[in-house]
């Protein structure tokens, strides 16, 4: 009884100063936006949206260590690959943390579920900084988005895309959909694999209202999660289906290569928040 009510005291205080550092961050960034103006809005994005997601993972009592390019460095991942053409990171899909994870190791907008754009504070915010809202049940709105993911590569921003579609749980990561390659092949986008593991089952989201999730993960007292950033894929000659496979090849590489780091092989982790 008393564990449980640590829990609840635990998930209702971390939500509670969710809510009040998210409303700050969102002031500080609107505030500099005004300020310097639209030429530099991309900037701005990169430098308050990175420190709103570290702070809150913190908050949560999640630790993220991380490998592979810049972020052993402590840099973001730039969003802008060669010829200023926007990358598309791609990633396994397991938990709601994915989203704030990559926003603290990649310059990258992110694509979420439709309804979070209609939640108060949160829904606001996240349209403010980019973020591309699809409703998965409806292939309109898949077009759209992917419209916009084409502008947003033209434009040198970087896109954060989960190929398998919805998340799972375990470390198999599953078949990957075209979307983000056909785009890639139309941008001649660099695509950076990544690959995410959680130390605790807890952390994976699958088939359940999504409020519940929250709860479940605002109330664990610690969590980990390893995350491996993988070397550029690009298309050549290669078709956008070659391309898919040779990605999540190497995402599966990168989730293995995360979970062996959980178990305890050692290695120095690269970052931590």
């Amino acid at each position: 009884m008393m564990a449980k009510l640590i829990a609840n005291c635990r998930c209702v205080a971390r939500v509670a100063a969710f809510g009040v550092i998210t409303a700050c961050y969102w002031l500080c960034f609107a505030g500099e936006a005004l300020v310097r103006g639209k030429p530099a809005r991309l900037a701005v994005i990169n430098k308050w949206v990175p420190r709103w997601a570290g702070i809150n993972l913190w908050l949560f009592g999640i630790q993220v260590d991380a490998y592979g390019a810049h972020v052993n460095e402590g840099k973001l991942y730039p969003g802008a690959g060669p010829h200023q053409v926007g990358r598309i990171f791609v990633a396994n899909h397991r938990s709601s943390l994915d989203i704030p994870v990559l926003l603290t190791i990649a310059a990258t907008r992110v694509i979420s579920r439709h309804d979070l754009a209609r939640w108060p504070l949160i829904g606001r915010c996240a349209r403010s900084i980019g973020t591309l809202f699809v409703d998965r049940t409806s292939r309109r709105s898949g077009a759209a988005v992917l419209q916009e993911v084409d502008r947003a590569l033209g434009r040198g921003e970087g896109v954060a895309m989960f190929p398998e579609g919805t998340a799972h749980r375990g470390d198999e990561v599953h078949p990957f959909r075209p979307g983000a390659f056909n785009a890639a092949r139309r941008a001649q986008a660099e695509v950076i694999p990544i690959g995410l593991a959680y130390d605790q089952e807890a952390a994976y989201f699958h088939a359940e209202p999504f409020l519940s999730h929250v709860r479940r993960v605002a109330s664990l007292p610690r969590l980990r999660v390893a995350v491996e950033v993988g070397q550029p894929l690009t298309i050549q000659d290669d078709s956008s289906i070659a391309l898919k496979e040779a990605a999540q090849a190497q995402v599966q590489q990168l989730v293995t290569r995360c979970r062996a780091r959980l178990d305890g092989i050692p290695s120095e982790p690269r970052r931590n928040n």
